[in-house]
């Protein structure tokens, strides 16, 4: 559904652009031309540059180091450069390249579950899907549907995806979680209770408002409405979670990140906290730092 939706709105946009340009060039005005045709292909970079004037302007007494204006700039780039990748190209066209890997070849070998974020789908993954498989580590990439409902509703989405590791490896997986995903995986845990510590080796997140994010304020759909900071959804679920979890997750986050704001909101108290300098919402997906700690937990051994 989302890979349509997203489909419709690239082919659109290009469409629009083209046929901005042809009617103002063919009008004798090219200026307009070209400049109308920029303007609706790279408009984006203008609410993203809003984004992160907000981020700024929210930062507060956060303990998180405020981002320079080098370092908003260069993450602002950054970001240019990973939307069309992953909203244009990745998601839309190609969430479908590299599928689950689940070889019968996999028992006794550590898996991967990839979750990705709101207005997501398993696209997000793919330069990580094709180095996975080129590496033959068993994974499974979800998909969340409905794109707007309840992170409620994600819980058994994310069961069945357990367990089809469970049934392939015979081990406990590896979970990295990119935004909502996190707090999808979170709910998954609350609701499997102390058997779901059990079921897990270790839950990496990346850019994920474990408590919220100010940004949600302004949220539409019922998963950013529970996106908001000490919403009754985050408060339940924190009633619902044992001390000792957040032990069990590795956070990144960044003073940079566009999305998840006041930067803080992306850590759990209690858990291996990471900050990625520099780096915004979406490109922290591609960064390096993510994915050489998920692969030292995937290269940690199976104990009978």
């Amino acid at each position: 559904m989302l890979a349509r939706l997203q489909q419709l709105t690239t082919l659109g946009g290009l469409f629009a652009a083209l046929l901005w340009g042809w009617v103002a060039w063919t009008a004798g005005h090219p200026g307009w031309a070209v400049a109308g045709a920029a303007f609706i292909v790279g408009g984006y970079a203008l609410v993203l540059a809003l984004e992160f004037a907000l981020l700024r302007l929210a930062h507060g007494d956060d303990p998180t180091p405020r981002a320079t204006p080098s370092q908003l700039l260069r993450a602002w780039w950054g970001e240019v450069r990973a939307a069309p990748r992953v909203f244009g190209w990745r998601q839309p066209f190609r969430s479908r390249r590299w599928p689950d890997r689940l070889p019968a070849t996999a028992r006794g070998r550590r898996g991967l579950l990839l979750v990705h974020g709101f207005f997501c789908n398993r696209g997000v993954w793919n330069p990580w899907l094709q180095r996975l498989t080129a590496q033959g580590v068993p994974f499974v990439a979800v998909n969340l549907e409905p794109v707007t409902g309840s992170i409620d509703d994600y819980v058994e989405i994310l069961e069945q995806a357990m367990q089809r590791l469970e049934r392939c490896t015979g081990a406990s997986p590896v979970v990295v979680a990119h935004s909502m995903g996190g707090l999808a995986f979170r709910r998954w845990l609350a609701e499997a209770g102390e058997a779901g510590d059990g079921r897990v080796h270790h839950i990496v997140t990346i850019g994920t408002p474990h408590r919220g994010t100010w940004l949600a304020r302004w949220a539409l759909s019922k998963n950013t409405r529970e996106m908001r900071i000490d919403s009754p959804w985050q408060q339940l679920l924190g009633s619902r979670e044992p001390a000792q979890r957040p032990a069990r997750f590795t956070c990144f986050y960044s003073h940079c990140d566009n999305i998840v704001f006041p930067a803080t909101t992306a850590t759990l108290r209690g858990a291996d906290n990471r900050h990625l300098s520099a780096v915004a919402h979406v490109d922290m997906v591609d960064q390096p730092a993510p994915w050489q700690e998920v692969q030292a937990w995937l290269a940690e051994p199976v104990r009978p």
